[in-house]
């Protein structure tokens, strides 16, 4: 007994190395398994953080400790499957317990969890967890018994003790994780509070619950917590979960979920490098939903069939005779086969892992096994196979007397008549929308209006060049939709929105994302000014404060983060059309970035007033600098500013609570930052990178002016100056922008020495092209002779001859070639370098050289017929610059 121990450590050490770190960090524990005392290693086990008083780590210490000695028992062949998927389980009730527990009592001390509940589900209510399982509770509290401090809202204090228990167990540290922990079973996860009350989750089971919701709760059970109020809550809901009698819709909602399952995965569908245990054809998934989707139909008249186990499940439905016996015998042992493999995947790295690796590494889970890679795939083979026939059967059969519509064939028909390559596929998938799941369609009338639209939407996707992408782009916008009937019927009517529609899909991957994160920006396309350029900033700005005449400082912001979002949105829509020049729409990007900084400035200005008064003779005035003092962004841009603030150091505000002037400048800099980059409900604006101040991170965030100018004149780098080059005060009243811009000047045409200017700059080119260097062929920023170095030869110039200071890289490059400073094409070679920098932000994101639709498209954006023709004036653009590099430094550019 005690050699099988020492084979199985010897093998753990070998294959496992997450496995063989646990024994070398606990070696009491090590000793005791290689004496073969697994009841004594998992006593001690469970003792392992007795004694630490930070509940984090000792839940860290116990789980690492159970998580070895179950190992090495399972190895061991000691433990079967049962009892290691059993104590995993209590293992998570224990972790869950006491989280609960200490985020109660951190808050409330010596307080004990009543009216806080834990329900488990999935694998973790079945008792089956895996080495390396999420777990998927549903938090709920009862606001009469809920303990808190008197002055809290039971509402509030569940939601603090919910992030709390999630933080306990779900941070990575230095001792590891406990459990991921995953909230998204709970009701109406989309918009709902982390902890749900009681009230409010029976009122959803009881009304408007989906049919995979009750195949959840088939595996519930109250877990930890008020374990009593729990197993209450579930008998109230008993009635949701198991009907007597099913009618024909949910049992459709049923089919059809099961057949999504297929549909949804799209790894091998046999054994080998990449198949998914868990999802791939015949895999855990199936077996777990075999027994469920039986459980469903036939449980609500049978208690006997509500098993929560799923061997102990398939052996009821045998018992009952609703599944033969010989079926139920084989899904079971292949069940507890496929879980022991996916427990050898999670052993090795204690990943959540259920896909097989490839060479070597699969060769090292099947040597953990006791066996060789071939071996493992052939005996996967034969058992995927035989649960794959039985599972094939239940989507046929038809238990209830009813079937599934038929026209999922005659879908599948006309998909192949699109020429999708797969139609049954996608005609599964396509049938998995009107489930439930998705919001948009739970409606009849929202369904009757899709099926209206779905011809015309297929026909369309289907001439995509990538169509299986632009069905995905489109189900994540389906997916997110609150309600969209409105926008299917206005999509039937006017083709032309749904071209723009689907164009988007096949050609903007970033704005396709950005649509299934906020659909709401669908209404975009619907406002006939979506194609038209937003006017100057103050006009911007006007169109961002309707409605704020409210006094509610979030309610600002949120109304400034919806304008910016829907002009973004329509400037990328006008790039994606190639309805007007991307130098055009850069500049438009620029405004209502420039109009989003000045509305959140004055709200947050507002705000800060309110509270601390104002400094008299003083005002906050924000620097913009690189592509936003340029007046040129992209869609993905960040904005580089400084904060500067007028009048001198002494006193200090005239509110209620006065702050001194420094101080106050940068709490209100770092108020104006929030506002721009902190997420509210309607997501955020812009990154704002600030590191371009005096003295970068290690200086304040707000400076008097007057500061600045002795850092800029006395202190700052070659590099700064030729930031401050292509600097544009941006707010601030008219007197304070002129007082800036003398600065500025002044700083700009103070004079230098050419010799040390030129070694400065070359020292600085070089260094950032070994730092980043170019991503892809159309990385019109960084490839040498592109625009960086473009920037580099103009400011450089401009210092140097202290003349044609202008923000605007145009305008300065036209200034130097008046001068004979710089070559007649230079304009047109900053021009095409941009024009591919604004457009391929959304056509080429990655730089690389895209599929043809999207190549079309940026060649077409550009002024150019196709993308070859475009290289070869990117090429030659590249050239121009490294001849006026050469003239102006003496020396050819390198790698170009």
């Amino acid at each position: 007994m005690a050699q099988d121990w020492q084979e199985a450590i010897e093998r753990a050490r070998a294959h496992a190395p997450f496995l063989g770190h646990a024994l070398d960090r606990l070696p009491d524990l090590a000793d005791l398994l290689s004496a073969g005392q697994g009841e004594a290693a998992l006593h001690w086990a469970r003792e392992a953080g007795e004694g630490i008083d930070d509940v984090g780590r000792a839940l860290r210490r116990e789980r690492l400790a159970f998580s070895a000695a179950l190992a090495i028992g399972d190895l061991a062949g000691a433990f079967p499957l049962a009892r290691v998927t059993e104590e995993l389980s209590a293992l998570a009730d224990r972790s869950l317990d006491r989280a609960i527990r200490a985020a109660i009592r951190q808050r409330v001390p010596g307080a004990d969890p009543a009216g806080m509940i834990a329900l488990a589900l999935g694998k973790h209510g079945a008792c089956e967890l895996n080495y390396s399982s999420d777990i998927d509770p549903i938090l709920l509290y009862d606001p009469i018994r809920l303990p808190k401090r008197e002055r809290d809202e039971a509402g509030e204090a569940a939601q603090r003790y919910a992030r709390e228990i999630v933080r306990l167990l779900s941070e990575v540290t230095a001792d590891g994780f406990v459990f991921r922990v995953d909230l998204r079973l709970r009701p109406a996860s989309e918009v709902s509070p982390l902890a749900i009350p009681l009230q409010g989750a029976l009122s959803h089971y009881e009304s408007s619950a989906l049919a995979w919701e009750r195949a959840a709760f088939i595996r519930a059970r109250a877990a930890a917590g008020d374990i009593d109020a729990g197993e209450a809550f579930l008998a109230a809901i008993r009635p949701f979960v198991w009907r007597r009698s099913l009618d024909f819709g949910a049992i459709g909602e049923v089919r059809r979920l099961t057949a999504r399952i297929r549909a949804s995965h799209s790894g091998p569908r046999s054994p080998g490098p990449g198949f998914n245990l868990k999802l791939g054809r015949g895999g855990i998934r199936e077996v777990e939903f075999f027994a469920q989707t039986h459980q469903l139909i036939h449980g609500g008249r049978d208690p006997s069939l509500r098993a929560r186990g799923t061997r102990p499940a398939l052996d009821a439905l045998a018992a009952a005779g609703i599944v033969e016996r010989e079926d139920a015998r084989a899904l079971g042992e292949a069940y507890d086969r496929l879980r022991t493999i996916e427990h050898r995947l999670q052993m090795v790295g204690d990943q959540q892992t259920h896909v097989l690796p490839a060479g070597e590494d699969l060769e090292n889970v099947a040597n953990l096994e006791g066996m060789s890679a071939s071996a493992l795939l052939e005996e996967l083979a034969a058992i995927t196979e035989a649960v794959a026939a039985r599972y094939d059967s239940l989507i046929d059969e038809d238990d209830s007397g009813t079937s599934i519509p038929a026209r999922g064939d005659a879908l599948a028909a006309r998909l192949g008549d699109f020429g999708f390559a797969e139609p049954d596929r996608v005609a599964e998938r396509i049938a998995g929308w009107s489930d439930g799941r998705i919001r948009a369609l739970r409606s009849e009338p929202a369904r009757a209006a899709f099926e209206t639209l779905l011809p015309a939407l297929l026909e369309r996707l289907a001439a995509a060049p990538e169509p299986d992408q632009a069905l995905n782009r489109w189900e994540r916008v389906l997916a997110a939709a609150p309600s969209a009937i409105n926008l299917f019927n206005l999509l039937v009517q006017r083709p032309a929105l749904l071209d723009q529609l689907v164009r988007i899909l096949v050609l903007a991957p970033t704005l396709a994302d950005e649509l299934g994160r906020r659909p709401e920006l669908l209404d975009t396309l619907i406002d006939r000014r979506a194609l038209d350029l937003p006017g100057p900033v103050e006009q911007v700005a006007r169109r961002m404060r309707i409605g704020n005449d409210r006094n509610d400082y979030e309610h600002r912001l949120d109304q400034v983060r919806r304008v910016t979002g829907e002009m973004r949105f329509a400037l990328g829509l006008q790039t994606v059309a190639a309805v007007h020049d991307p130098l055009a729409i850069g500049q438009a990007l620029s405004r209502t970035a420039e109009a989003a900084l000045e509305t959140v400035q004055s709200a947050a200005v507002a705000e800060f007033e309110a509270v601390h008064g104002r400094v008299p003779g003083g005002e906050l005035v924000v620097l913009g600098l690189g592509r936003l003092g340029g007046g040129t962004l992209t869609h993905a841009s960040d904005l580089d500013l400084i904060y500067l603030f007028t009048g001198t150091f002494a006193g200090e505000s005239d509110g209620r609570r006065p702050l001194g002037v420094t101080h106050y400048f940068n709490r209100l800099a770092q108020r104006v930052t929030a506002g721009l980059s902190v997420p509210t409900a309607e997501g955020a604006l812009y990154e704002v990178d600030t590191r371009l101040r005096p003295q970068g991170t290690q200086g304040p965030l707000a400076v008097s002016f007057d500061s600045f100018a002795r850092y800029q004149r006395e202190e700052a780098w070659t590099w700064e100056h030729m930031a401050l080059a292509r600097a544009r005060p941006l707010t601030g009243s008219a007197k304070a922008r002129l007082e800036l811009q003398a600065i500025i000047d002044g700083v700009l045409r103070q004079p230098r020495d050419p010799a040390t200017l030129r070694e400065d700059v070359l020292r600085m080119r070089a260094e950032m092209a070994a730092h980043k260097p170019a991503q892809g062929v159309l990385d019109a920023k960084l490839a040498r002779g592109g625009l960086v170095d473009l920037e580099f030869l103009v400011h450089f110039l401009q210092l140097r001859e202290r003349t044609a200071f202008d923000p605007d890289l145009g305008n300065a490059v036209d200034a130097l070639r008046a001068k004979g400073l710089v070559p007649e094409g230079l304009r047109e070679s900053l021009a095409l370098m941009t024009r591919m920098l604004v457009a391929g932000r959304l056509l080429a994101p990655d730089l690389a050289e895209p599929p043809p639709a999207p190549a079309a498209a940026l060649a077409e954006a550009c002024g150019h017929a196709d993308l070859p023709s475009l290289l070869h004036a990117f090429g030659a653009a590249r050239q121009d610059v490294a001849a006026a590099w050469a003239d102006s430094f003496g020396e050819p550019l390198e790698n170009i």
